[in-house]
């Protein structure tokens, strides 16, 4: 028998093992190692979830939207939104919604769900966003904004809608 460990001169935890036999020993470092990797690789794993790529998008559009730049805001949406509406129809649409309305004061996510189907749009990959937000003229309105993965593996809005 050979001794490894602190009693022989090394480092790591006192084992004994048979002449032959090839012991590993885990030290300190790789259980924290490990750990670590369990830790944040469940936060990697979570970042790869719909929900959380396509909130980005839909955020990232809304600052368009809010900043009066519809016709870029339709130019950052999907194929299926531009094949619905000319961005001359979305600008004044969405003009004669959003101005009454006056400025945004507040924002805050209120659910994203993951679809596959929904009512009135062809099957896909899509991502149901509710914001509780608070306009200059409206205190309480809910807005809907659902991104969709879009051929090119990028999620662009495809619908939009306040309640």
């Amino acid at each position: 028998m050979r001794e490894i460990g602190p009693a022989a001169g090394g480092a790591a935890p006192y084992l004994r093992a048979e002449k032959g036999v090839k012991v590993r020993v885990m030290t300190l470092r790789g259980v924290v190692g490990i750990g670590a990797l369990l830790l944040f690789g469940g936060q990697l794993i979570a970042a790869e979830k719909p929900e959380a790529l396509a909130l980005p998008a839909a955020q990232a559009w809304l600052k368009l939207v809010d900043a009066g730049k519809y016709d870029a805001s339709w130019k950052q949406s999907s194929k299926l939104f531009q094949g619905a509406l000319s961005k001359a129809q979305w600008g004044q649409q969405l003009s004669g919604a959003r101005k009454p309305l006056g400025k945004l004061v507040s924002r805050a996510l209120k659910s994203a769900r993951y679809a596959e189907k929904l009512p009135g749009a062809p099957d896909g990959k899509y991502v149901v966003i509710q914001f509780d937000t608070a306009f200059e003229n409206k205190a309480s309105a809910v807005e809907t904004v659902t991104p969709m993965l879009d051929a090119d593996g990028v999620w662009r809005v495809s619908g939009y809608f306040i309640r």
